[in-house]
This record gives C-alpha cells, sequence and structure tokens, in this order.
C-alpha cells in the first residue's frame, strides 16, 4: 500500500523553471505507485496553467521520482511510473503531532550561530524526524541549518535529541539523529513499533 498523507510536501522539478513545493491538501492511497490517483494539492499555481516535471513523492512506503503534471490544483502522475521505491523507510515510524522547541545551529559566514525554534514533530520514527517549526518571531526557517537540539514532548515525557539536517524547505525540516538518551531511544523504539 502506497499511502500520500495530507499535510505532505512534495517537489516538483520543472525544466526552465524554479522547483514548486506543493502541499497534499487530502490524504491519497492505492496498492500500487501506477495506480495512485490525482492528488489534490496547494501550490502557487495561477488558473489555466499546467506544469509538467519529475515529482519527488513522499509516500508512506519511501521516496521515489516519477513524471506528473500539475493542473489547476491536482498533480497528475504521468509516463512510466517505477515499479517501486527508490529510498524505502526501514524504521519504525509514527505520524502525530508532537510540541517541540529547541535550538538550530546554522552554517552562516562569518561563522556558525544558534537561533530558537518552536514549532511541532508531525512524523517521528527510530531514525529521524520532521519538524515543522519557525524562529521566534519569524515565519520561515532560516536556511542553512546544520543541526537542532529538540525538546519534544511524546507521550511519555519529554524527549532530547539532536537531529542532524537531511532536508530542509520554508518551515520544514527532515533529520536523522545524531545523540538522544538510552532511555528516550528505548521509548520511542517501544512508541513507533506499537502499531
Amino acid at each position: 500500500m502506497v499511502t500520500v498523507p495530507a499535510g505532505s510536501t512534495l517537489l516538483l522539478r520543472c525544466p526552465g523553471e524554479q522547483p514548486l513545493a506543493l502541499i497534499a491538501v487530502a490524504e491519497v492511497s492505492a496498492a500500487f505507485l501506477a495506480e495512485l490517483p490525482p492528488i489534490p494539492v496547494l501550490g502557487p499555481d495561477a488558473p489555466g496553467t499546467r506544469h509538467f516535471g519529475i515529482l519527488e513523492l513522499v509516500s508512506s512506503a519511501g521516496v521515489t521520482w516519477v513524471e506528473a503534471e500539475l493542473r489547476e490544483g491536482t498533480l497528475t502522475l504521468t509516463g512510466e511510473p517505477p515499479t517501486d521505491v527508490v529510498q524505502r523507510r526501514g524504521a519504525a515510524r509514527r505520524p502525530g503531532t508532537y510540541a517541540a522547541t529547541g535550538t538550530a545551529e546554522l552554517d552562516s559566514e562569518p561563522g556558525r550561530r544558534l537561533v530558537a525554534v518552536s514549532g511541532q514533530v508531525e512524523d517521528v520514527s527510530t531514525s529521524g524526524l520532521l519538524l515543522r517549526a519557525a524562529p521566534t518571531g519569524g515565519v520561515h526557517l532560516p536556511p542553512g541549518i546544520v543541526r537542532t537540539l529538540l525538546h519534544i514532548s511524546m507521550p511519555w515525557g519529554d524527549m532530547a535529541a539532536t537531529v542532524k539536517t537531511v532536508d530542509q524547505r520554508a518551515d520544514q525540516l527532515r533529520g536523522t539523529y545524531e545523540w538522544m538518551g538510552p532511555a528516550d531511544e528505548e521509548a520511542l523504539r517501544a512508541f513507533c513499533s506499537a502499531r
């Protein structure tokens, strides 16, 4: 089963244009990637325009790249979809909304600097997480975040972790854990596996 959850960010790369960041507004599922129905999305699309390109499709099964067309708020897979995902999510994971605060370390000139951030973790796994956050008094995360020290309100209590940035767009940051206490590691493994 392949599921694209509501709220997912999908990136459409069109020739000769800036990549378009699109937000899925409804959950879409299918048994196979080739059977995914059109995905309703929210994006910077003017009425009557069409965009063709390569879509970075993030789903419950992992990440893959496929040809797609964006037209009037609907994203449709075109061409021959791949038979499988390229990057599988092997780690046990669990979606949800968990309040988070912390400090982001920026790789900026002339040196690194620290910025306080707050927001929510929207997807957590035993290997990493998806954070939607903003700096204090800001709207979007500053570019160039290298790592983030987070305190996350989990069902078993406060979890502290250092997260190394894998991907960052506007107010979203995906990262893998660099450090976490052994007790939190064990609690997180039990939490993600209990489904």
